[in-house]
């Protein structure tokens, strides 16, 4: 991707649809997602893949408020439905050289403790 706002686009489309091998093609072999809230880290294409596919399991559903991008920054508003929650994220992105996203920060409405299912995928800090 060349912009910012369109690769941050079809991340949450591929996230949405559960396509994990066009969610890949997104993102950089060494990218950083980071989870202030739950002090979660994930460091690696793979590793934040399988964070994602194996990491939130459930019938989720996401829906993009809004995305502002520019050069290679872009922040997402977002919105997580399961069942009847609705919980609001807002997600800072930043892109390599090659169009790919290279670091996330993930913000959630409220700091929370992750679930045990997830510890074998994240680091804490």
């Amino acid at each position: 991707m060349s912009n910012a706002h369109d690769a941050v686009a079809a991340y949450w489309a591929a996230a949405e649809a559960r396509d994990w091998a066009a969610f890949a093609d997104l993102i950089a072999e060494d990218v950083v997602y980071e989870a202030p809230q739950s002090r979660e880290r994930v460091r690696g294409r793979d590793a934040y893949l399988r964070f994602n596919a194996e990491g939130f399991p459930g019938d989720w559903h996401l829906t993009v408020q809004r995305i502002v991008g520019q050069d290679r920054h872009a922040a997402s508003w977002i919105q997580m439905t399961e069942g009847a929650d609705r919980y609001p994220g807002l997600c800072f992105f930043d892109l390599d050289p090659d169009g790919r996203i290279a670091r996330i920060t993930d913000f959630w409405p409220e700091p929370y403790e992750p679930p045990a299912s997830r510890a074998r995928l994240v680091e804490r800090y």
